[in-house]
Formats: C-alpha cells, sequence, structure tokens
C-alpha cells in the first residue's frame, strides 16, 4: 500500500498547529471503491478540546466520516514534539475520473504556554484517481473479504402445512459501507408464500482486528398444503478490491418438506392433589411477601427520585442523536434505497425543507445537475405519464449536498407543482 501526503512548508509546521491529509492507494481505485482519507491535526502541546472534523460534498461521490474513535498520533518536527488526531473520511466514488477534495477548515482548542487557546488550521486538498473497471459489465458493488451466509430458523424438511419458515440471510464485507450493498436478489418459491421484511444495514462490525459493514434480509416462508418445494438458489455479483477480480457470492437451493398439519383430540391432563402446606411454611411464606412488598415499596420511592433525571438525560441525548445532521442523511439514504416512490419523494421534501429551501425545486435546481435530473424524473413518474427510472444509487449520493438556500421571493406562494413550467400546475 502506497501513502500519499501533503505537508504545509516547515517553517509553518514549527510555527504552530498544522495539519496533515494522505490517502490510501492500493494502486488501481475502481468505481464503487471505498478509499479512506486520513487527516492529521497537529498541536506543539497539547488539545483542550478536540479537532470539529467537518463533511464535505463532492460531486460523483458518496463522502461520510468514520464511526470509529479518532486516532492519537504523535509526531516530532525539528525537536518539537507534536500532539495529534487523526480522523478518517471514507469516499466511494460512482464513475472513474480525478477527484480532489477540497480543503478543510478545522477548528480545535490547545494549550499555549499552560493556557488555554482556540485554533483553526486548513487541510490541504489531495487528489485520487479513479480508473475503469476492466470487465465489460459496470462494477455494481466493490469491497473485500464479502461473505454471504444463511439460516433457517427450522428444518426446511420438517414442516406442517400452516407453519411458518423464516430465513436469514447476511451479507458482511470490509472496505464499504452497508448502505452501498445492492439487495439480494433472492427469487421466489413456486408453491410458497413469500414475505420480505425491511432490511436491516449495520456499520462497523469488530470481527477480531478488522470490522466490517452488514446488510441483513429475512424472508418468511409459509405453505398452504403438503408437498416438495425448492427455495431457489442466489448468485450475488461483487468486485474484490483485493485482486481487481469480478467475483460471485452465491447460496445453494433448498429443498422443503410439508407435511399434512396434524388434528386430534386433545387430552385433559390428570393432576395429583396438591399437599396442604404446614403452618410453619405459610408463616415463612408470609414473612417473604412482606418483605418483597417492603423492598419494592422502597425501590419505587428511590426510583420516584432519580429516574426522571436520568429520563430527561437519555430523551435528551436521544433527540441530539435523531436530530443531528448526520443521522437525518442517514435515514434519507435508506429511504432512497428501499423505499417507494412515494415514499422517497416525501423523504426528499422534507428534506429539502430542513435544508433551509421552499421546496424540492429549490433544493434540487441548486445543486448537482444528476440531483435535479434524478429529483425530475421521479416527479415525472409520480405526477406525469411516464418518466425514466430513478438512479437510487446516485440519488443517494446527490443527496448530502447542502449549499445554503435562495429564497426565490419573486412570489409569496410555492408553486403547486414545482416541476411544470413557471411553476403551473400541469
Amino acid at each position: 500500500m502506497v501513502i500519499f501526503a501533503l505537508l504545509m512548508p516547515c517553517a509553518a509546521l514549527a510555527a504552530g498547529p498544522f495539519a496533515q491529509v494522505s490517502v490510501e492507494d492500493g494502486g488501481k481505485i475502481v468505481p464503487g471503491q471505498q478509499v479512506r482519507i486520513d487527516v492529521d491535526v497537529f498541536v506543539p502541546d497539547f488539545f483542550t478540546s478536540p479537532p470539529q472534523f467537518p463533511l464535505f460534498d463532492m460531486p460523483n461521490a458518496l463522502v461520510t466520516l468514520s464511526e470509529g474513535r479518532s486516532e492519537n498520533v504523535r509526531r516530532t518536527l525539528d525537536g518539537v514534539d507534536y500532539s495529534g488526531i487523526r480522523k478518517t473520511y471514507a469516499i466511494v466514488p460512482q464513475v472513474s475520473d480525478t477527484f480532489t477534495t477540497p480543503p478543510i477548515e478545522i477548528a480545535f482548542g490547545y494549550s499555549v504556554n499552560g493556557a488555554p487557546a482556540k485554533g483553526k488550521v486548513e487541510a490541504p486538498s489531495i487528489s485520487f484517481t479513479v480508473v475503469p473497471s476492466s470487465g465489460e459489465n459496470p462494477i455494481a458493488f466493490a469491497a473485500i473479504n464479502l461473505v454471504m451466509e444463511q439460516s433457517f430458523d427450522r428444518n426446511p424438511q420438517s414442516l406442517k402445512a400452516g407453519d411458518a419458515l423464516v430465513r436469514t440471510i447476511t451479507l458482511s464485507a470490509g472496505e464499504t459501507q452497508a448502505m452501498l450493498m445492492p439487495p439480494v436478489s433472492a427469487g421466489t418459491a413456486d408453491g410458497l408464500h413469500q414475505y420480505q421484511k425491511p432490511p436491516k444495514i449495520d456499520d462497523g462490525i469488530a470481527t477480531g482486528r478488522d470490522t466490517v459493514s452488514r446488510r441483513t434480509e429475512t424472508y418468511v416462508y409459509t405453505a398452504d398444503k403438503e408437498g416438495s418445494f425448492r427455495i431457489p438458489a442466489i448468485s450475488y455479483p461483487w468486485f474484490d478490491v483485493a485482486s481487481h477480480e469480478a467475483k460471485i457470492a452465491s447460496l445453494p437451493a433448498i429443498p422443503v418438506t410439508v407435511a399434512a398439519a396434524q388434528t386430534g383430540t386433545a387430552i385433559k391432563p390428570v393432576l395429583d392433589d396438591a399437599p396442604r402446606r404446614s403452618p410453619h411454611a405459610i408463616r415463612q411464606m408470609l414473612s417473604l411477601v412482606i418483605a418483597g412488598l417492603l423492598a419494592i415499596a422502597a425501590f419505587v420511592w428511590i426510583a420516584r427520585r432519580t429516574l426522571p433525571l436520568f429520563a430527561a438525560e437519555i430523551r435528551n441525548a436521544r433527540q441530539r442523536h435523531l436530530t443531528s445532521y448526520g443521522n437525518r442523511l442517514k435515514q434519507v439514504r435508506a429511504v432512497i434505497h428501499s423505499g417507494t416512490e412515494a415514499e422517497i419523494y416525501a423523504a426528499l421534501q422534507s428534506w429539502s425543507c430542513s435544508l433551509g429551501h421552499r421546496t424540492l425545486a429549490d433544493w434540487s435546481a441548486n445543486g448537482p445537475a444528476s440531483l435535479k435530473t434524478q429529483t425530475g424524473n421521479l416527479s415525472q413518474r409520480l405526477f406525469h405519464s411516464g418518466g425514466a427510472e430513478i438512479d437510487r444509487r446516485q440519488l443517494a449520493v446527490d443527496a448530502g449536498f447542502r449549499q445554503s438556500a435562495e429564497i426565490v421571493r419573486a412570489s409569496p406562494l410555492a408553486a403547486l407543482n414545482p416541476h411544470g413550467p413557471g411553476g403551473r400546475v400541469t
């Protein structure tokens, strides 16, 4: 692995805080491959408040911050010891091109001669090149060490009519994000009713010394009658970044045997006469009951005084998380990947309003051309006849656009149909 680093001039480094940027390059980056950008911030003494690493936008790429903890680093320059904090950005390019990160302004607090001070550095830009894939077909998904597994909640060979069989398929892979994993094409099993639950996506799952991202899909199969059935095999194409080869993960077909449901008359159980308790045992039981009631009363008294404080703090923390930009963007992207077109339109409309735009059209008009194209296609499919299919992956990438809104003041009322000519209803 080759590391390319951009450093500020030595004179500036010795004068105070500085930033260093490096990009991991395995020799050939392809579309869909996750690229890690490490940003190090150094101060000559120690930090009094951690650096604030902002998100940034890149056309035709998805940019996120690593969910892991920041890493502490150290460096000695011209005899001066510097303390550093490293944060990693994960960038997933969607097309072959040369990508350049923008300068990143990072604020922090640090110690100057024993006194706290506010500091700010600008991490320099850095570039990397994405080359086209070598295969004939475009890459749908790039990662390393992809593992696809399945499990059942019961033996598929021992079902009875009316039973439900739950099938769980998990996809785990490194150097990617769960939201980028395409859904599994599970097919349909003739003769069985098939239901699919919403997928579950998780990042940062520890597996030994490494972490992986995981997509979990759950299917439920039921049979109305006895017989022999077959759940079809699964093929899942992906691109191995380590070997730079297109590969296919697979699961075998599963035979299912359903027997007729059993019917019969239940036999009433015969209960022996319960032995009578002695007076001594009754007194012991009463003592235990009284002691238990006193303990419960004490617990309730303590809980009434302390639990409201804990509950309020938990509610505040949860509310801060739910309303954070990163969490709201993650929820919008999840809807884009798995929701209906109507749900996607509603989510984007709410998202654009939360960014300060009057309508979805206002937001998309200020964004990249692909955002305007995808939202226009979505509107055409919902409110007009026809319309091109939306590119969910591209729309998820463009959803991260958050340029300041410019409120249109030509009319005090929003257009009834933002995508119609001149704002008129079409």
